[in-house]
């Protein structure tokens, strides 16, 4: 009976390293997926580490902690994103992926956090080019960058007159309220 538990037991430790062994091995990426670049590195706990991307077009950035735990955050807008200050991030414990879109501004900055629970954090991050083509439901909708930017301003320049139309109603009923206090006290 006890020779059945021992192989039972050595049956479920094989199992967990063969488990290991498999999750370990290179992740399968899809074949619109062109590898561009590896980038290894060490970052401290509290620190940040920055790169610069310069490749146009949709871009996939997949990181991997080694050692540690190490974030992702991009931005289009500063070459040294933060976790106060991105577009996008990716702060797992485990495979950060961030999905860079191709209407971007380049370059996009890339900041690797190395996060303060580790005192240091080892990291490879892969550079994948993204060839997939989007199928539209409604048919092609081809933009170009021009009219991508041109429908950026547009939205941001709705929401910064929305801004204005909010602060305008409070400092008219702000006003209101401190004519209504001096009239009472």
């Amino acid at each position: 009976m006890a020779a059945l538990w021992r192989r039972i037991l050595l049956i479920l430790v094989a199992a967990q390293v063969l488990s290991v062994v498999n999750t370990s091995e290179e992740e399968d990426v899809p074949e619109e997926w062109i590898l561009l670049h590896v980038v290894q590195g060490q970052i401290g706990a509290g620190n940040y580490s920055y790169l610069r991307l310069n490749h146009e077009g949709k871009i996939v950035l997949q990181m991997r902690s080694l050692r540690g735990d190490a974030d992702l955050y991009v931005s289009d807008m500063t070459l040294h994103p933060s976790f106060d200050e991105y577009e996008l991030q990716s702060v797992t414990c485990g495979q950060d992926v961030v999905h860079v879109p191709a209407h971007f501004r380049r370059p996009v900055g890339i900041g690797i956090y190395g996060h303060p629970s580790h005192l240091e954090s080892e990291f490879e991050m892969k550079v994948y080019y993204d060839q997939t083509v989007v199928q539209y439901p409604f048919g092609e909708a081809s933009y170009s960058p021009e009219e991508m930017e041109a429908n950026r301003k547009h939205s941001e320049s709705a929401e910064d007159a929305s801004q204005d139309e909010e602060s305008l109603f409070w400092t008219i009923l702000i006003g209101i309220l401190k004519l209504i206090l001096e009239i009472l006290f």
